[in-house]
């Protein structure tokens, strides 16, 4: 009887304590709600779709216009050679010229050179002269060797007589000319190309090259002298020109 106390008395001890059952877990406390933050992230979604939204808007908003794909030296026109229609978007503060206008636009002169790859404005052009204050254009013919092989508009020249003595003695001021010519001193010593004209395209090459050159009024006469003589040479120089 002893014995089977003990071992009951022991088996009490041994025992852990009570654990709860599945079922009677502690409480835990209920999320906090923050309407604030939901409302927020709601206005954010709504912006981001809205600015979405007036992009493409924007970007179907385009007007069709003119660009220019050869460089136009002041004095030139636009022409259907030298132009094309480009997409843009639509913007009142800029006077863009449509290329509806084009026809229109043809009328017209640049101001000044215009680069292969601009987009257009109606300021770039002018209905009546083209030619700087000051500034005279002369057109000369050349033969080859009177030239540089890479000449182009746009190019900055030197301008000589390279008359002989006996062809250019002449009366008047052309004896300046040849005097010029004697010394070797450039006639003009900055002139600018403005237009060139070859015979690429003839079935022959004579090497022949007619150019127009915009320079000095006071050096005009002169160049046209020399070049109504076959006598007119031209040289690079460094330089933009005017």
């Amino acid at each position: 009887m002893k014995i089977q106390e003990r071992t009951g008395a022991g088996a009490g001890r041994s025992a852990g304590p009570a654990q709860p059952s599945a079922g009677d877990r502690l409480p835990t406390a209920p999320r906090e709600r923050k309407p604030a933050l939901a409302a927020l992230a709601v206005l954010l979604i709504l912006l981001g779709a809205l600015g979405a939204t007036t992009l493409v808007l924007q970007a179907g908003d385009r007007i069709e216009v003119v660009k220019v794909t050869d460089d136009i030296q002041a004095g030139e026109s636009v022409t259907s050679g030298n132009a094309t229609s480009v997409l843009v978007a639509a913007d009142d503060g800029i006077n863009y010229v449509k290329w509806s206008q084009l026809d229109s636009l043809k009328s017209y002169k640049a101001r000044s050179t215009i680069y292969k790859g601009t987009v257009v404005i109606g300021d770039m052009f002018t209905k009546g002269s083209s030619l700087p204050a000051g500034k005279a254009s002369v057109g000369v013919a050349l033969k080859e060797g009177q030239y540089p092989a890479d000449i182009k508009p746009g190019d900055v020249v030197a301008v000589y007589n390279v008359a002989t003595n006996s062809s250019g003695s002449g009366s008047g001021s052309g004896g300046n000319d040849s005097a010029a010519a004697s010394s070797g001193a450039p006639i003009v010593d900055n002139a600018k190309v403005n237009t060139k004209s070859d015979d690429s395209d003839a079935t022959i090459s004579t090497g022949n090259l007619s150019l127009t050159l915009l320079v000095d009024e006071d050096d005009a006469a002169a160049v046209a002298r020399a070049a109504s003589a076959g006598a007119v040479a031209i040289v690079h120089v460094p330089g933009n020109g005017n």
